[in-house]
């Protein structure tokens, strides 16, 4: 970083009892009050103009407040050892409170030749305005201080910033920030394309905005760089999701003012987001819309994110749609993935060109499996009610899935966390699972799975017994040993169940108990498999394989 140094002579300013003063000779006539700070001076040189005109020879000073200063005492004293021609550095760091300090004391070419700001301004063109990372700390320091109305240094440095983004990165001479992980500069000796979004993101939002507009009007830098200027800026100055809701629990007022800020940083990068599909990638746009809820951010900001997340869902990952309620951050909005996915499906309704149709085919089969891993997540909720998580396991159409595993692991992760679902909620679960979809290792898993309805296993077990009949050529024959064992194992199990929910407490004294009634009947297990069988085929021919998932 560059720097100018004015001056010779030694630091002479020393500290008494909270009094600023010099050593010399001459006694001091000159008195400054800058907020706590007392200075004593002399009317001599460049101060001579701060004196009172009523200020008469050989009358005590009247101490002069100048407490509304820009930058302060740092920034007078910095101006007052000029004048006494001490020795000081200029540099971006302290730059912008220097002039405005010498600019606030008219320390110009009018009062004497060579005067602070005219020095200062020569530095500001033929230094600062040249390099990127003093531009930047310029432009930040000016922003803190004044904001717009230091208009003389504000908007030459982002002239300047935006001049050199959009030089081609090959001609890239001056330091930058890069930090991104896996990045080793030595084995990438070529500028990255991106080489400005990290110093770029350290500005106010409102000199990011700016500046992103002004380059975007250009036209020169493509949209992808774009977006990743938009999300470099936004891991600089949104939370992760993860910890939102952590960083919010403070004082009332503290969170609220927290939540503002971060509504407002939200919604102007969703209001900067290039229109071209793929300028920003479908998990940057779901993180931003799991601030947004928790950020309590406007509809129409989450409709658009919705909207955009849903055109690119195949990039998604099944993590990447588990959005975080405000109210609860350990259950999810499972509201707004069913409405990314309504937005993905919606381009299916226009008429569309083969290739696109083929792209978009290939894509829903990406975003089948997405959701399917996706329902395996949130059927662990406990609060989620059978009908919500039914509506979420239909909202694909059918042709979308091309196997079944999926929705089983999803389901029978449901009968896990819900095991006080009754026997029909079971079934109409259940009967969304095609069975004829499952792989043979799911199928092997299924029929062995007593969380299960009958209704699913004796599907299982007479389709896996056509398959074997067809490829022996001895269709119609009855079911084989095996399967009638496992129907007389799960028989068995569910009398056992009810026997001990039963009112074996009340049975009169000497009676058996239901369990030795049972064990006592076992000659007859193969009539009770054959009766309850033909009940589940009866109802199987009723209802076909597995209940069809709505078509969209």
């Amino acid at each position: 970083m560059k720097y100018m140094k004015l001056g010779t002579k030694p630091d002479i300013f020393y500290t008494e009892e909270a009094v600023r003063s010099v050593l010399s000779d001459v006694p001091t006539d000159l008195i400054i009050h800058i907020n706590n700070t007392k200075y004593l001076l002399h009317k001599c040189g460049l101060l001579q103009r701060l004196c009172s005109d009523t200020d008469d020879e050989g009358s005590h000073p009247i101490p002069i407040a100048l407490h509304e200063i820009p930058g302060g005492e740092e920034a007078f004293e910095l101006c007052a050892k000029f004048c006494y021609g001490i020795a000081i550095n200029v540099s971006a760091h302290n730059f912008v409170q220097a002039i405005s300090s010498a600019r606030f004391l008219r320390m110009t070419e009018s009062v004497a030749k060579g005067n602070l700001v005219m020095k200062l301004e020569s530095f500001f063109d033929s230094c600062i305005l040249q390099g990127w990372k003093d531009t930047i700390t310029t432009l930040e320091a000016a922003w803190k201080l004044s904001g717009w109305s230091e208009n003389r240094i504000v908007q030459p440095c982002m002239d300047s910033i935006v001049e050199k983004i959009l030089i081609h990165p090959s001609k890239v001479t001056w330091s930058y920030t890069y930090t991104r992980p896996g990045y080793n500069k030595k084995q990438h000796p070529s500028v990255p394309k991106d080489w400005w979004t990290e110093d770029v993101a350290e500005l106010d939002l409102d000199l990011f905005r700016s500046i992103i507009s002004t380059v975007r009007s250009t036209k020169t830098i493509p949209p992808p760089l774009i977006g990743e200027a938009l999300h470099v800026y936004t891991c600089k100055h949104l939370p992760d999701p993860l910890e939102a809701h952590s960083s919010t629990q403070s004082s009332a007022s503290r969170a609220e003012e927290t939540l503002a800020k971060q509504r407002r940083i939200l919604e102007s990068i969703v209001g900067m987001i290039p229109g071209e599909p793929g300028s920003v990638s479908c998990r940057f746009l779901l993180r931003l819309l799991k601030v947004a809820n928790y950020a309590g951010a406007s509809a129409s900001t989450k409709a658009e994110l919705i909207r955009r997340a849903g055109r690119q869902l195949d990039e998604a990952e099944p993590t990447d749609l588990l959005i975080p309620l405000p109210s609860d951050p350990q259950s999810y909005d499972v509201g707004a993935a069913e409405a990314v996915l309504e937005n993905f499906l919606a381009q299916f309704r226009r008429p569309m060109a083969p290739e696109e149709n083929r792209r978009l085919n290939e894509a829903m089969e990406k975003v089948a499996k997405t959701f399917d891993s996706y329902l395996q997540v949130v059927a662990g909720v406990p609060d989620l009610p059978l009908a919500k998580f039914i509506d979420l396991v239909e909202s694909l159409p059918e042709i979308a899935r091309k196997d079944h595993d999926g929705i089983y692991q999803a389901i029978d992760t449901y009968l896990k966390e819900h095991s006080e679902l009754g026997k029909e909620e079971k079934k109409s679960l259940c009967r969304m699972i095609d069975c004829r979809k499952l792989s043979p290792e799911i199928r092997a898993q299924a029929v062995t799975n007593d969380r299960m309805p009958l209704r699913t296993i004796v599907q299982l077990l007479f389709l896996e017994h056509e398959r074997s009949g067809r490829a022996s050529g001895s269709q119609g024959s009855p079911l084989d040993r095996t399967s009638v064992d496992i129907l007389s194992t799960r028989i068995a199990k569910q009398e056992s169940r009810k026997a001990e929910r039963g009112s074996e407490g009340h049975r009169p004294r000497g009676e058996p108990t239901e369990h030795e009634r049972t064990a006592s009947v076992g000659m007859t297990r193969s009539l009770s498999v054959s009766k309850q069988v033909n009940e589940e085929i009866a109802d199987d021919k009723s209802g076909g394989m597995g209940r069809k998932s709505k078509t969209k």
